[in-house]
């Protein structure tokens, strides 16, 4: 009889969710990796938008020379983050550059020829948390420039300052990484387990909530007992709870309900529950930027499929070219079939190899054929095995049809937009249909025509309002040119009275 690690280190306490697969996690080509450092590229290209919300501004012009940290876009408006020089050297273009996106469209990038030197400038002055207010805690987050690292890229300030919105209790540390393939959060917490913690208790008083929880899936046993060793943060006790091996077991909301058994509305944030969640790399990332006041300028990625020569777990630049990454791990053994940003799962295939690593990639596979074989797309047998699996409760089959259909209204009906695009449908679809990509086409488009709804809006609304500031113009005006042919009326009246007046003999 066979033993099952997850039985024993999973407690009583848990809840389920409903759907989900379990796919290969083939995480034993990197598990055992230990974090290795890439040495200084010859060039980084920093995109201005590596986060949800506005693009940062640039405050660097060509030929400037820049140190490591050094801001070199400034964020813009409450959702945006900065950006940072992650090394040092000459800025040798401030321009669009290829985006790392399955568009491939450009994107306003800064591109740094590096000196080698790795030199810092600056950083920020050291903050010591015990002491700090949650406003100036937030304030430096923001400062350093980070964003969800799991791969949602949302400016980490703005969920910090949640605590002015909503009665907030519990933080709960993401570190389930279910996508097959990805090690790099599991070896964080084996290496900078105390980072990590000490990164979560910092955010604790940040948002004033008093319960941390870390999560982490059943198949890291090791991981788990790193963060039992290191279960204070800023003298807040950690619990650790370990959660089924379940793909989409990392999605936000899905771990919410696994760890508290709250079930978030559809389209709600998981604050109106009293609940956070942040990456395990986000905490680290924290820990940096307030004990030694450094921005977010790296990261770690777990590089792997059997495509790749010498799998690995890699501290990078952010900026860093996809293809010098692979250069660093050997090169590849051959030409891969799927060249990826982030797990199979959810993952941005990329045709250019020249396109940067940003905060928020955590893996580059580069999967074979033999690991991507899929039959041919056959047509819907109607099954129900893709509603089975859908940890939403949707039914992609139905919004396929729609889509199909060229309905998007029909679609949006029955739940395309709460869908979180993981992919398991198409995973488990017996007839090998892409699903997720598209209702992720389908949720484009809605975008797009809904941006454009609101540009058209947004036009009427400027129009409508300059009609009524010419009218209030031409109505000023016409008062006023009444009034002046009033006094020239009233004027002339008295002349006309006081020439009268001369006219008439003295008596």
């Amino acid at each position: 009889m066979s033993l099952n690690l997850g039985s024993f280190l999973a407690p009583a306490t848990l809840f389920s969710i409903r759907g989900g697969v379990h796919p290969e996690t083939r995480k034993y080509l990197t598990a055992d990796c230990a974090i290795e450092t890439m040495p200084v590229p010859p060039l980084v290209r920093v995109p201005l938008q590596q986060h949800i919300g506005v693009q940062a501004e640039p405050v660097v012009v060509r030929d400037d020379f820049v140190l490591k940290g050094q801001l070199i876009g400034k964020a813009r408006g409450p959702v945006s983050a900065n950006v940072h020089a992650p090394t040092s050297g000459r800025v040798i273009a401030v321009g669009h550059f290829t985006a790392p996106h399955p568009s491939g469209l450009p994107v306003p990038t800064i591109t740094i020829r590096t000196d080698g030197q790795d030199t810092w400038g600056d950083r920020l002055p050291r903050l010591r948390p015990e002491d700090a207010t949650p406003e100036e805690i937030a304030a430096r987050v923001a400062e350093a420039g980070i964003v969800g690292m799991g791969g949602a890229t949302f400016p980490a300030a703005v969920k910090l300052n949640l605590r002015d919105r909503y009665p907030l209790r519990t933080l709960i540390i993401n570190a389930a990484e279910c996508e097959p393939y990805l090690t790099c959060d599991d070896r964080l917490l084996q290496e900078h387990g105390e980072e990590i913690a000490d990164g979560a208790g910092i955010m604790a008083r940040a948002l004033g909530v008093g319960e941390i929880v870390v999560a982490i899936e059943a198949n890291k046993p090791k991981a788990v007992a790193a963060m039992r060793r290191h279960n204070l943060g800023l003298g807040l006790k950690l619990r650790v709870k370990v959660v089924p091996t379940q793909y989409p077991m990392g999605s936000e909301k899905h771990l919410v309900k696994v760890v508290t058994g709250l079930e978030t509305p559809a389209r709600a944030l998981t604050a109106e529950l009293g609940v956070v969640v942040h990456n395990a790399a986000t905490a680290q990332a924290v820990h940096h930027a307030v004990r030694y006041g450094e921005p977010l300028v790296s990261r770690v990625v777990t590089v792997s499929g059997k495509g790749i020569r010498r799998p690995a777990n890699v501290r990078v630049l952010i900026g860093t070219p996809v293809a010098d990454l692979l250069e660093h791990c050997g090169g590849l053994v051959e030409e891969p079939d799927r060249l990826l940003l982030g797990g199979p799962m959810m993952g941005m295939p990329i045709a250019n190899r020249r396109v940067p690593l940003v905060k928020g990639t955590n893996g580059v596979l580069a999967l074979t054929r033999a690991e991507t074989r899929k039959a041919d797309v056959m047509p819907c047998i109607r099954c129900g095995t893709c509603v089975q699996a859908c940890p939403c409760g949707l039914t992609p089959f139905e919004m396929n049809a729609k889509i199909q259909a060229d309905d998007l209204d029909g679609a949006a009906g029955v739940g395309l937009l709460d869908c979180v695009s993981c992919g398991c449908c198409s995973y488990i679809c017996p007839s090998n249909i892409p699903l997720v990509q598209g209702f992720n086409f389908a949720k484009g488009r809605l975008a797009e025509r809904t941006a454009r709804k609101h540009q058209q809006e947004e036009t009427k609304r400027l129009a409508a309002a300059r009609t009524a500031r010419e009218d209030a113009i031409a109505e000023k005006k016409r008062q006023a040119m009444a009034k002046r042919k009033a006094e020239m009326a009233a004027k002339k009246a008295a002349e006309a009275v006081a020439t009268s007046s001369e006219g008439e003999p003295a008596k």
